[in-house]
């Protein structure tokens, strides 16, 4: 689990980085076509149609599709602002999982967790501060990563206990690829040499952390592993530091703070009370 966080840390910045030579959508179809390839090369041989098998195509599109549209907003987002501050607004997917989880699953929300879903949203403030340069489209880029990854989380909810997560992983990279493919003569960028090995990583460890993810799902719960997501605000605060030379304000820390503190009091305790697993702020 706590490689997987490495393997999205780094996927997030270099993403930033290459989102500062070549289109949003450039680097994001990239970065699901490889993912794509790398799955077909290693995984094909053995598992065969077995990657696109599903008793529910539609459902598996239509989650692929909420997952790309959370990877076009972070992107874009990160294009503009920094690295930490980004991801610890798109961290309130938790908390908008709460949310909608009342509008359509129709579950009952006590009292404490709503106050905690509104300390959550209050901490977004603390980071994006109105009057702030943080204040701008690409904000509410950041908050479109959030919501469109709750969306895809609940999805995951209604999801038969059937589906392969193989397949569930291969369809949120081919339909990326697809997706995109058809904007790509309007925005196509010849790669600098340079630039290759990164577009290679991207895919990578796209891949690799999501499979990881899965793994670490397989061997432990949810509910243990959910509180080591957060740690990827550490490694994209150091990585933010070290490639951009960008670290975040007292603000930006009280904001993560108070979005760390909500999140986790929402996941423990709304395990405690319903015996169900929390949503991870993992992407």
């Amino acid at each position: 689990m706590l490689t997987a966080v490495v393997c999205f840390s780094s996927l997030d910045t270099t993403g930033k980085y290459l989102s500062g030579f070549y289109p949003v959508t450039q680097v994001v179809w990239i970065r699901y076509t490889i993912h794509a390839v790398l799955m077909i090369a290693f995984l094909g041989p053995r598992i065969g149609w077995g990657l696109v098998h599903t008793s529910q195509l539609g459902a598996q599109i239509t989650r692929a599709t909420l997952l790309l549209g959370s990877t076009l907003c972070n992107f874009s987002a990160l294009a503009v602002l920094p690295l930490a501050e980004v991801k610890a607004i798109s961290f309130v997917s938790p908390l908008l999982v709460t949310v909608f989880a009342v509008w359509l699953l129709r579950e009952h929300v006590t009292l404490s967790r709503w106050a905690a879903v509104i300390v959550g949203f209050l901490g977004t403030l603390f980071i994006i501060r109105p009057g702030s340069h943080m204040l701008s489209w690409a904000a509410f880029l950041a908050l479109g990563t959030a919501l469109c990854y709750s969306l895809y989380q609940i999805m995951t909810r209604k999801f038969s206990t059937d589906e392969d997560p193989i397949a569930t992983l291969f369809f949120s990279a081919i339909v990326g690829c697809v997706v995109l493919v058809s904007v790509m003569p309007f925005v196509w960028m010849k790669p600098a040499l340079a630039h290759v090995p990164l577009f290679l990583l991207i895919g990578a460890v796209g891949m690799f952390g999501h499979f990881l993810l899965i793994k670490a799902l397989e061997l432990e719960r949810a509910s243990v592993l959910s509180p080591f997501g957060y740690t990827q605000l550490i490694w994209v605060t150091l990585f933010g530091y070290l490639v951009f030379g960008q670290w975040p304000d007292h603000h930006a820390f009280i904001g993560m703070a108070v979005i760390v503190g909500s999140g986790l009091y929402v996941a423990w305790g709304h395990r405690a009370r319903r015996n169900e697993e929390p949503d991870s702020a993992i992407e």
